[in-house]
């Protein structure tokens, strides 16, 4: 699982909260761009700047925790 957290929401207040962990799903056409796909407040995975968030080390524990809750 990769993790992001938001940093900025400028354009998208109502869908990120700065900062807040995010779950980054894999997307090589998305990064290709310069975007990332996120799982956002709605619950669904939609694409977002790559600036506006910051890639975090989370340990394997606190992954499995999430994935259990998700």
């Amino acid at each position: 699982m990769k993790f992001v957290v938001c940093i900025n929401n400028q354009d998208y207040p109502a869908s990120l909260e700065v900062r807040k962990l995010y779950q980054a799903l894999d997307d090589e056409q998305a990064s290709q761009r310069q975007m990332l796909r996120i799982i956002d407040e709605s619950g669904e995975d939609y694409l977002y700047p790559a600036r506006d968030f910051a890639e975090i080390d989370v340990p394997e524990n606190l992954q499995r925790v999430f994935a259990a809750v998700s």
